[in-house]
């Protein structure tokens, strides 16, 4: 068994089905544009780690020829809602790893360090979280399956943080936070987070 694996989620960049709510603004080209940015900074970032990478892509309709599977390992997001995809694909990963982190790919504030940081504390806890400013979180990581982790919370709200920890503590996990970001949600959240896409 290898002792750690990345798991990045994404959302296949399909035009108009990416950053909705940051399309509304800036339209759906530029919210295309940005989103193929922010996934362009996630491979950096990965690529600048030791770990095993796993990209689970939202869908099948897609051939990416920008994540080599020499470099990743393909996989599917499958489950009705959110909690339902990251706990399968936790399962999955989990049983070829000891350790597992996953992220998602909107956030530019997420560095190679702030990821080793989360290994490093997987070793002495059971749950790792990156809490997000809109109160969800843009890091999980856990060395063990726990469905019952991911049951019961209001996805897509303020309230994924606190309910997530409340289930830990329920659960008898131990846990450990990692510095709060913010993910790019909103035209202001570009603006303030983000870069010069033609530099």
């Amino acid at each position: 068994m290898n002792e750690a694996a990345l798991i990045l989620f994404v959302k296949n960049p399909a035009f108009g089905k990416v950053k909705t709510r940051l399309a509304a603004t800036v339209g759906a080209p530029m919210a295309l544009r940005i989103y193929k940015a922010l996934l362009l900074r996630l491979r950096q970032t990965a690529e600048k780690l030791p770990f095993r990478r796993y990209a689970f892509f939202s869908d099948e309709n897609w051939t990416p020829r920008e994540w080599p599977e020499e470099t990743y390992q393909h996989r599917i997001q499958s489950g009705e809602d959110i909690g339902t995809r990251m706990h399968n694909a936790f399962a999955e990963v989990l049983s070829e790893n000891q350790q597992a982190v996953l992220v998602g790919s909107d956030i530019p504030g997420l560095t190679a360090t702030i990821i080793k940081t989360a290994f490093e504390e997987l070793k002495e806890k059971d749950l790792v979280l990156g809490p997000a400013r809109d109160g969800g979180y843009y890091l999980i990581g856990l060395k063990a399956p726990c469905a019952g982790l991911f049951e019961g919370i209001s996805w897509s709200t303020e309230k994924v943080l606190d309910e997530t920890l409340r289930k830990a503590q329920e659960l008898g996990l131990s846990h450990s936070l990692l510095p709060t970001l913010s993910d790019v949600d909103y035209e202001e959240d570009w603006l303030e987070h983000g870069w010069d896409l033609d530099a």
